[in-house]
Parts: C-alpha cells; structure tokens; sequence
C-alpha cells in the first residue's frame, strides 16, 4: 500500500449555521483544499456524510457539493454510519488512496438540524437506533446510554463528581476552541445543579444538537511532493460492528466494536495505547469517553470514569482526552463530528491549536462510534 497523508484539514464553528449543511460543506471543502496547497482539479473522489440531509429535503448532496467546487464530474459517494459517518468516509478515503485508484480524496461532513423543534431533531437522531425495538417503544439515546451508565454505576464504584470531572474537563478545552459550540468553563457546582435529563445522566453529562461541517484531504505521499503544512500520516484506518440491539447484548459494560476496531489499529499502526499521545474519542455522553478509554485499552475495566478526576486525561495530564472539547462541548453535527477530530490532530501537529496545545504529540488516536456501538471507526496518525 502506498502511504497516506492527511494533508488539509477545515472546520467552521459548531453550533448554529444561518447557510444550508450544503452550503457549509462546499465551503469547508475548499478552505480544506486550500489548505493542503491543492485545487479542487487535483481531487480525484470525494467522500461526503450528511446523515440527515432529508431534514432539509436534500439527499444525494455530493453531485451538489463537488459542482460548488468546480468538478462535477468527479465521482461522489454518500456515506452514512450514524454518528461515525465522516470516519467512515475517511476510512473509504485511505483505502482508495493507499490502494492506488486515485491520489487525493476529498471527505467531509455536515449536518444542520437547528431549524428544526427539539422532538422532531430527536426524533431524527434516534432513528439511528433500532427503531422496531427501540425507538418506536420510546427509547432516545440520552435513554440508551443511561440504561449503560445505571450497569456501570452498578458494577463500578462510581460517583456523579466523577462524571462532573470528565464534563468540567471537556469544556475548559473547549473554551480555548474556536470551533467549539460551547467556549465557556463550568464548574462542579454547576454540573450538580444542573437538571437530570435520564438518570443518571444531568445536563452537562449530554452533547448538543450542533450544526457544523468540517473536510480533510487525503493524499498519496508521493503526490504531495512538497505539503505546505505539517501532514498527518496516517498510520492505522480500523472500522468494526457490534450488536445494535441493546437488548441482545450480553454485556452493557462495553462496546465491543470500539474494542475490536481499537486492536485492529493498533496491529496496523504497530504501536501500543501507552505510544499515543493525546487522543479525540466519541464522548456523546460523559459515561461514552470513560468506556471508549477501557475498550481502546488506555486504562483498566472500571476505571475509565476517575481518569478526568485523577488529572490522566486534562490537557497537561499524561494522556490528553479530548483536547478540542469533544463531542461534549465542541459539538456534535452527526456526519461532520469524525472529520472534525482529525481536524483537531491536524491543527496540533501544525501549531494551529493556539491556547490548547498538547505539547510535543508524535501520535494521535481518534475513535468515532455510531449510534450505541452498531459501528465505531478508530484511525491512528503520526508526523512524519
């Protein structure tokens, strides 16, 4: 296989869009081509996410978006995983670029669903959940995950400060990102006093609804004879299913595509947990970054959620979690949320992450689930 560079890389803020998913998607795509010294001319397929498209009664996005940018006769193709919509795009990016058939892949993702009213933008994330047993009998996913976190808390000594620890954490990175939905700090006090929307999960425990886009590039290194920034290379592209029906799962305490996605990328990158440097996980819930860091093998089962509390994951810790916010706070557009972690690598490995640098990162990790764990992508990355 020939190797692969992450070699642009773009988001707009999350949070609110006035323009169309559309609009922002072309938008992006181009400040992510600009990005990597490149022309639109130069991109050879274009992977493109936008799971809820039909909320603004658009399907078949990509045609649109790559006639924006001037190649419309450039194939496109839609993907959609829930939540990892975007990663999966990337991963089908890695492997047109290392197996040859093209040398620079377009992906992005974007999503707006704030112009919808509360219940009907529920009612479109859940639908990514089995909707004959789950979503028609009432379940939505801030449901789902509680049911998840009540087993853990059951299983695991566990306190609501701990969860507190994780949700305080994202939002002071948060609050030094640009891009972040959320840029303001909160406290413990705050996390108490704040409504419980499932127990045991509170307010702060939740992501938002966001509207947001977010591109990368990928290229074949030998296209990019002279990158004008620093590339990511991209040392390991990892999907992996799991049982979607919660109530067919013999364990609650884990998901097993995150565990089965995680050791593929790390038999490909050929590095251990302890090798990488700070990482970008799927934190849709607080109680979501706690499994992701027992299922990817950074710590020991049960001991995910005290990881913020004991300072192993804050920015300055020995394992940075999250650095931009996370889902928690930077936001969650379903189809641009995987791009925007790689996002996130690239601007720390280019000095762009001004205010919340992970100082000295060889190596990043970024781990993307959707839905409860039905799918989970997981890439690993590295300067040259």
């Amino acid at each position: 296989m020939r190797e692969t560079w992450v070699v642009g890389a773009a988001s707009n803020r999350f949070g609110k869009m006035s323009e169309t998913a559309r609009e922002a998607a072309t938008r992006v795509s181009l400040a992510a081509i600009q990005s990597a010294g490149l022309s639109p001319k130069d991109i050879g397929y274009t992977f493109v996410s936008n799971a809820f498209g039909i909320a603004e009664h658009q399907a078949h996005v990509g045609p649109l978006i790559n006639g924006g940018l001037g190649i419309p006769d450039v194939p496109s193709a839609t993907i959609e995983s829930a939540c990892s919509s975007s990663s999966a795009g990337l991963h089908e990016a890695f492997v047109q670029v290392a197996g040859g058939f093209v040398d620079a892949v377009l992906v992005v993702g974007s999503e707006k669903l704030s112009h919808l009213d509360t219940l009907a933008a529920t009612s479109y994330f859940a639908i990514a959940a089995d909707y004959a047993f789950e979503t028609q009998n009432g379940a939505t996913f801030p449901g789902l995950y509680a049911t998840i976190a009540s087993a853990y808390r059951a299983a695991y000594p566990t306190t609501p400060e701990m969860f507190g620890a994780i949700a305080i954490k994202n939002h002071a990175n948060g609050a030094r990102n640009p891009h972040a939905h959320f840029q303001r700090e909160i406290t413990m006090e705050t996390y108490l006093h704040s409504p419980i929307i499932a127990s045991p999960f509170r307010l702060y425990d939740c992501c938002p609804f966001s509207d947001g886009a977010a591109a990368i590039v990928v290229a074949a290194k030998e296209f990019v004879k002279a990158p004008v920034s620093e590339p990511l290379v991209i040392r390991a592209s990892a999907r992996a299913g799991g049982i979607t029906e919660m109530q067919d799962r013999p364990d609650l305490l884990a998901l097993p595509a995150t565990q089965t996605a995680g050791a593929k990328a790390f038999r490909q990158a050929r590095l251990t947990p302890k090798e990488i440097d700070f990482a970008e996980v799927h934190d849709c819930f607080t109680l979501a970054e706690a499994l992701a860091l027992e299922d990817l093998g950074f710590v020991p089962r049960g001991t995910g959620a005290r990881a913020a509390m004991d300072g192993l994951t804050v920015r300055d810790g020995k394992l940075p979690i999250n650095p931009s916010g996370g889902l928690k706070a930077k936001g969650h557009p379903v189809s641009a949320t995987g791009v925007s972690q790689v996002v996130e690598v690239y601007e720390q490995f280019n000095g762009l992450a001004q205010g919340r640098e992970v100082p000295h990162s060889e190596t990043a990790l970024t781990h993307n689930v959707g839905a409860t764990g039905g799918s989970c992508s997981v890439h690993i990355f590295s300067r040259r």
